[in-house]
């Protein structure tokens, strides 16, 4: 069934629970488990001014990192083997990266529907769905 599964991580209350989820769902096949952090480039910035100041992106690497070691932690917390990775970058790119190079067979990311406009912006769950290289499980957060 899924042998490798790839959780996306990014701290928010969705990620909490698509976290507890994807424990249940590797509980459940003993799949073998990694975390994924990305650090988003600010595009606001880097549209705006043309070049992404260090300063902004080393603040969001250190963000990002303790994101992961806190998703780390709770896995393991659960009794669970996880590895974690850090990756700076568009998410839905370094998701489907991470996955194809660690031959993933499911990845898990949270959502929250927000209506049309988010829908209409786009989300890295929607997006993934035509990007990814395995199945996509998408723990939907109902407020």
């Amino acid at each position: 069934m899924f042998s490798k599964i790839l959780m996306a991580y990014n701290g928010s209350r969705e990620g909490k629970e698509a976290l507890v989820q994807c424990g249940e769902i590797a509980s459940f096949t003993k799949a073998e488990t990694h975390l994924l952090a990305v650090a988003g480039m600010p595009t606001s910035m880097f549209l705006t001014e043309g070049f992404l100041p260090e300063e902004l992106l080393e603040e969001e690497k250190k963000r990002a990192q303790e994101v992961l070691e806190e998703g780390v932690s709770q896995l393991k917390g659960r009794g669970f083997e996880v590895t974690g990775h850090l990756a700076v970058g568009e998410p839905v790119e370094e998701i489907c990266r991470l996955a194809t190079e660690i031959g993933a067979s499911l990845i898990v990311v949270g959502h929250q529907p927000k209506g049309l406009a988010h829908w209409w912006r786009g989300s890295v769950g929607k997006t993934l769905l035509d990007h990814a290289p395995c199945s996509v499980f998408i723990a939907v957060t109902r407020s």
